[in-house]
Order: structure tokens, then sequence, then C-alpha cells
């Protein structure tokens, strides 16, 4: 299901001009075709995974996947953009479904962390090929086929993880789940956090700092997501338990997958602007500079076995998460003398997030309960997508207060140059301390349980009865 989510998004990207000639669609519209998806996905992640803890991992997936293969099929038939972001809608619902469940699933056939490993390595790496061959595949697939066959692929994908689900995976065992109601208050309010925070973004990126209403919808996010909080602390049976979160495992697991998807994706969105907009790349030339994160992305998963036995989990995740944070310092001080460094940027942050991003699932899901790991992996995948978005709102956000005039013009004075090129600093650097506070604290949560100050997830099982 890592295939589908990665291969989606990527593979539709390449259609979005296509896909606005033949449905009319503007601009604004078409950036829903493809955000409508990530927003209902990440906001649908933790209220879903709550729901498969208790109902079946293996039952809730069964059921996303029929929805994903019939959301696809209905591709076919859509003539107007607003059916095709309503299937898109649909297809986040399918995600949330399946997303999480893949990584709880896999973490429960294994009991041996190195095996845990492997699983969750294989599972990213299948993904990772997904976003790598996506927009390649699309635009072969669009020179002899009409766009809707880029998500009528989804419907054989479905079907084929559907009969492997079936018969390759047991149904949940009794012991695994458990039957406390769900919070129905706390997951409307987990869920608009989540929803207003990944709008905000792009809000900002599109109605500029200026505008009044990102700011209403960033005060409305951190609203809500307060009382969320309050919620689940006065709630007799919460939705995501805070104590739980707050175990070192799971906190710093959830600390190091923040900051790898925080840095990934502000990284990403200012290559892409300066590879094109500064140094004047077209846009096959600027996919082809952002080879070098593809490939440590896909080929770094031959190495992340080999280091976790060297150096056990936590150091692997320290030393991953410590990439990340000096490939973006390389970026903020280094990036704008050439593409050199912005080459040596993305593979340093591409090595660490290869890393951290396996490292930290395994950490959260040995954190947890067995009763509790999908909403788990739902947390782990939730810290993505939000951080995802908060990373590049601080990108545009700088670049929004820093230049002036027309940032995608064809030609730029003198002085606008000047300005790209220091929005591009600081905002490099502004991320790099982001990151880093999110590493610091990350490391200093691991090592509490280094240091036998809390209980190690054995213990932890034995007194999961109580919740």
């Amino acid at each position: 299901m890592f295939l589908f989510e990665m291969l989606d998004n990527s593979i539709l990207n390449v259609a979005l001009p296509t896909i606005g000639r033949e449905l009319s669609a503007s601009t604004t519209v078409l950036q829903w075709v493809t955000g409508v998806y990530a927003v209902v996905f990440g906001g649908l992640m933790l209220a879903l995974g709550a729901l498969a803890d208790r109902v079946g991992r293996r039952k809730v997936m069964l059921v996303g996947l029929v929805l994903l293969g019939g959301a696809s099929l209905a591709t076919a038939f859509v003539t107007t953009a607003e059916q095709l972001i309503a299937v898109r809608a649909a297809m986040g619902v399918a995600a949330a479904m399946t997303t999480p469940g893949s990584l709880a699933l896999a973490f429960r056939l294994f009991d041996e962390d190195a095996l845990r490993v492997r699983a969750t390595t294989l599972i990213s790496t299948v993904g990772l090929i997904g976003l790598a061959i996506g927009p390649t595949a699309g635009g072969f697939v669009l020179a002899f086929a009409p766009w809707q066959m880029l998500l009528l692929v989804n419907v054989p994908i479905a079907a084929l993880a559907f009969i492997g689900i079936r018969r390759g995976i047991p149904a949940d065992k009794a012991d695994e789940l458990h039957r406390d109601p769900i919070d129905g208050t706390g997951a409307l309010l987990g869920t608009a956090a989540i929803v207003l925070t990944l709008v905000a973004p792009t809000l900002f990126v599109d109605a500029g700092t200026a505008s009044l209403l990102p700011w209403l919808t960033t005060a409305a996010a951190a609203l809500t997501a307060v009382l969320f909080v309050v919620r689940q602390r006065v709630a007799r049976h919460p939705l995501l338990d805070l104590e739980l979160v707050a175990r070192p495992l799971v906190s710093s697991g959830l600390a190091f997958k923040a900051a790898a998807s925080l840095a990934t994706a502000g990284l990403g969105y200012l290559v892409t602007l300066q590879l094109q907009l500064d140094l004047g790349w077209t846009p096959a030339q600027a996919a082809l500079g952002m080879l070098p994160q593809v490939v440590v992305l896909i080929a770094g998963g031959a190495l992340i076995g080999p280091l976790v036995t060297r150096v056990g989990l936590d150091r692997a995740a320290w030393l991953s998460a410590g990439a990340v944070v000096c490939g973006l310092a390389v970026y903020g001080l280094l990036g704008r003398f050439g593409y050199g460094w912005i080459a040596l940027a993305l593979m340093l942050v591409a090595a660490g997030m290869r890393v951290v991003g396996v490292v930290a699932g395994t950490n959260v899901m040995r954190g947890l309960p067995a009763n509790r790991t999908t909403i788990g992996s739902a947390l782990v995948d939730t810290a993505g997508e939000v951080t995802t978005g908060i990373g590049i709102a601080v990108g545009g956000t700088i670049l929004a207060a820093l230049f002036t005039g027309d940032i995608a013009t064809s030609h730029w004075s003198t002085h606008q140059t000047t300005q790209f090129r220091d929005a591009i600093t600081w905002a490099g650097l502004a991320l790099t301390l982001l990151t880093a506070a999110l590493v610091g604290w990350g490391i200093t949560r691991a090592r509490s349980v280094a240091g036998g100050t809390t209980r190690s997830p054995a213990t932890a099982q034995n007194g999961r009865a109580h919740h």
C-alpha cells in the first residue's frame, strides 16, 4: 500500500496540465485535485487507526482496498474537475484505512527487531520505487493513453493487495485488539486539527502572508489542537492515550520522523524552485537534478540492515537524523553557490531520511502495546504529513516575505536575484534550526530509554490491560 501512496501522487502530477485542459480546471482547482488526497489521508489516519485497533487491522485494510478499487474505477466516468476531486477524496479515505495497517501488520508478523527492520525497509523501498518511477511511467502512458489510465492502474494494485492480505495474513487475534469505545468528540477535533494544519501551508503559499485567511486557518488549527489535547486528558476512553505518546521510544520516533519529513519536503520545494527560476533549468532538467536524492533513497535501503546491526537502532537513528541536519545546513550555507552543493545537500538529507524513516517507525511500534500498533503507525504517518506541510510553508512564507514582484516572471532584475538567493539561504537555515530542534528532542527522549528511566516495551505490554 505504500507503493500505491507514493506512486499515486507522483504519477498524477505529470498529468495535471492535460487534466486542466480537458476538464477546464483552473490552477486552484488543479491544486485541490492533488491536495485533497493528502488532506483527507492525513486528517483521517488517527481516527481510522483507532478503529482498526478495535475491529481488526486486516478487516479495515480489506474494506479500504475495496474502496480504493471502486474509487479508482470511477475515474473512467469523470467528466468534471469537481467529480475528480471527489474521487481523489475517496482515495484519500482508502489510503487512511490501508497505509497505517501495512506497518502494523508487518510489525505483528515478526518478533525480532532485525526482522521488523527488514520488513519495514522492504515496505519503504517499494514505496520509494513508486515515487521514482511515477513521473517517467506517467509520461510514457500519456503518450498513447488518456490520463484516466494513470488512476485506473490502482484497480489491479488494489485487487492484488486484497488477494494477498486475504490469503496471506491471518485474522487479528482477540488479545491484540481492544474494545474501548471510540472517542467521537476526540476524533472530530483531531481530524479538524490535522486538516486545518495541512490546509494552512497551501493558503500561505497561494494567498501570501498579507492575507487574513491563512492566519485564521492557522489559529483555528492551533485552537482545535489544544482542544484535542484537553479532550484526550479528560476522556474516559481517549482516542489517543497521551501517556503512550509520551513514552520515550514513541516520542523519539515521532520526533525523528517529523524531522526527516520536514527536511525532505522543505528542501525539495526550495530546490525545485531554485533549479528552474534561479538557474534557468527546464522542468525536465530540474527532474534530472533531483536524481541524486532519488538514487540515494532507493539504493540506501541496502545499508539500513548492516547499519542497524553494527550500531543498534538508537545510534542508527541519531546518525541518520544528524545527516539530515547536516544536509540542510549545507544547503542553507552553500546552496546558492552552485549545483554541486545542492546535490550534496540532497544526498545527505536523502541518506539520513532513508534510515531514520525505518528506525523511527520501528521505535514507535516497539514502544506501544500490541493493541495500539495501528494508531501508532497512523501517528508516524500523521507526523510525516503534518511536518511535510510545515516544511513547504516555511520555505514559501520566507520566499514571499523577502522576494518582491512576480516570482514566476521569466526575467528577474539583479536585485530580485539577490533577494531570491537571500531567501533561499534564510529558508534553508530556518529549516535547519527546526529540524535540529526536533532531532535534539528525539535524541534526548531516546537516551532516557537507554538510561533506564522508563519502562521497557515488554513491561508496558504487561500493563496494557489498564488501557
